[in-house]
């Protein structure tokens, strides 16, 4: 059997398995899981939750990610569209970050979310956020995984070879939009599914035994209803995602009964002033039973405001002056790591910056 398809239980059994095989075990040991897997759903021992409740927090950013998961707490990661707003929300303090695939697009092409950007748009964009601080979760949109079952799992490969902790694969078509746009349309259930377990595969199939997060994302609930976004949540589930999103969720009952109706799966919910979805703070979605809040358009809505202002003011004014609000170059410069980069050459006996 193919690496990582050793998880899958067929469904047409009707024994239930007691023994879980781990990868990373010597050859003819096994481990006895605390949950007994059900036919046909994905198991797999080694990225039990209990396996991450204790501990420091690792410097792996996807290990990390699965602990935060694991343990008390909302995980709130606010949406960046480049290095300049991944630095402020590292600045912030911040613990998480979400890459939107509507802010990427943005942000790289100055184009909207319509199925414009590629996945090498996506990596390039993660391979430099992730850089930026390597042990933070990054988690990023993979939209519907931009192809086939092989370009689904070519997506996990390079974003896990990027550094990112996780991403969300959709049940759109194709020619899919921005989640909160109308006149969505998606897949079939078993397309949707497959999608899912392709991720999965490649993540159990990459070399070194990956803890990346697979999250699965339906936009069904505008399309057919919320009890169909439910049940293939479900399915996601059973199919091995780690954590399920359904976007649009429109109220507070709505997200607490999606809750209640997938546990124990962590429920991600998506926050856009504007949007479907009431405008929830992090302790209301945690109060309803959220893990994970994202606010995909934080960033780059400000950036707009911001940046148009700035411009309007300089065309009005012929001046940048009330724009930098006192901010010189070296000032900017240090929001962008300036002083890691003098320490850094300090430390390696240059000179190079001893004056900036």
């Amino acid at each position: 059997m193919a690496p990582g398809l050793d998880f899958f239980k067929s469904s047409e059994t009707t024994e239930v398995p007691v023994v879980q095989i781990c990868p990373d075990a010597e050859p003819g040991t096994s481990v006895v899981p605390q949950v007994t897997p059900k036919p046909g759903v994905y198991y797999n021992s080694r990225l039990d939750p209990k396996n991450f409740l204790e501990g420091e927090l690792s410097y792996d950013a996807a290990t990390r990610l699965r602990q935060m998961l694991a343990r008390p707490g909302i995980v709130v990661a606010p949406g960046i569209c480049d290095g300049i707003s991944a630095r402020c929300a590292l600045e912030a303090g911040f613990d998480c970050m979400y890459q939107s695939g509507a802010a990427t697009t943005a942000s790289r092409l100055g184009m909207p979310d319509l199925a414009i950007a590629t996945l090498n748009d996506f990596v390039q964009s993660a391979q430099m956020v992730c850089s930026l601080s390597p042990s933070t979760p990054v988690i990023a949109d993979a939209d519907t995984g931009f192809g086939g079952t092989a370009m689904v799992a070519r997506t996990v490969y390079q974003y896990i070879r990027a550094g990112v902790a996780g991403m969300h694969i959709e049940d759109q078509v194709q020619t899919k939009r921005c989640g909160h746009l109308m006149g969505k349309q998606v897949v079939s259930r078993e397309e949707f599914v497959t999608r899912i377990r392709a991720a999965v595969i490649a993540r159990d199939s990459f070399p070194g035994n990956s803890n990346f997060v697979i999250i699965g994302r339906t936009d069904s609930a505008q399309v057919l209803g919320m009890e169909e976004a439910v049940f293939r949540l479900k399915l996601a589930a059973d199919a091995g995602a780690d954590v399920c999103f359904i976007e649009g969720v429109k109220s507070a009952e709505l997200l607490t009964s999606t809750v209640e109706a997938l546990k124990p799966k962590p429920v991600l919910v998506n926050v856009i002033s504007g949007g479907l979805t009431p405008s929830f703070t992090t302790k209301e979605a945690e109060a309803f039973g959220a893990k994970i809040i994202i606010f995909s358009l934080v960033s780059c809505v400000a950036a707009v405001h911001g940046i148009r202002a700035a411009m309007h003011s300089l065309k009005k004014t012929g001046t940048d002056f009330s724009s930098a609000k006192g901010m010189d170059p070296k000032a900017f410069f240090d929001v962008m790591g300036l002083q890691d980069v003098v320490n850094l050459d300090a430390k390696a006996g240059g000179s190079s910056f001893d004056v900036v």
